[in-house]
């Protein structure tokens, strides 16, 4: 019996679509459907992510909440809010994203703009299997100061510098945390249960701390 691989992400790529379409489609299809969009000058993806592309998701999140919560920092989650700027003709639906750095200025917001409100400072992109659109040109273009890109093997911290990504060791947002540092709990998530995870996550996070 063979055995059957499912990929873990759907994808549907559509050409010369209108900013007013994509609009549209954001508005009639709502905040609780199961696919993502990304917008880039009239080309849109839409992907809907399968379990192997949700699980490391939850996992950063975790990881994410905990960590700050060790350094005693505050931190407003968006989620995956539609990001977008007419202008610009980009948009675009992270796994999660978060003010960190710049959460003071939307705290009190229970929507957000970004033609007049600050970008997220971190975004996390899951894409186990390669995009039809150059994501990293949509985040750019909205101003996401720090990106962490996972493809279900390797993750990649980078930073926005001159209007490019540089890819980078370290994390801007949480300076003590490297690349490697954060790839090493990911993939043991694959394969610890998750209480055990965090608590051990915790455990580093307060040995470095005191390191």
């Amino acid at each position: 019996m063979l055995a059957k691989s499912t990929p873990a992400e759907q994808r549907t790529v559509l050409h010369n679509v209108s900013w007013e379409t994509f609009e549209a489609l954001l508005r009639d299809t709502g905040e609780d459907r199961g696919s993502r969009f990304a917008y880039d000058c009239g080309t849109l993806e839409i992907m809907t992510p399968l379990f192997e592309h949700e699980n490391p998701k939850i996992q950063f999140d975790r990881l994410i909440f905990s960590l700050v919560e060790e350094l005693s920092l505050e931190i407003k989650s968006a989620g995956s809010t539609t990001l977008k700027r007419r202008l610009l003709k980009r948009g675009i639906e992270p796994d999660n994203c978060y003010y960190i750095q710049t959460e003071s200025r939307v705290r009190n917001r229970e929507t957000l703009d970004l033609e007049t409100d600050p970008p997220p400072d971190l975004a996390i992109e899951v894409d186990i299997t390669s995009s039809s659109v150059n994501k990293f040109n949509i985040y750019a273009a909205l101003g996401i100061s720090e990106l962490w890109r996972y493809n279900g093997q390797n993750l990649k911290f980078y930073q926005l510098v001159d209007g490019q990504y540089i890819e980078c060791e370290f994390s801007m947002a949480f300076p003590i945390v490297s690349v490697r540092d954060m790839s090493r709990f990911i993939e043991q998530s694959k394969t610890m249960g998750e209480i055990a995870l965090l608590k051990l996550f915790r455990t580093w996070v307060r040995s470095t701390l005191e390191g």
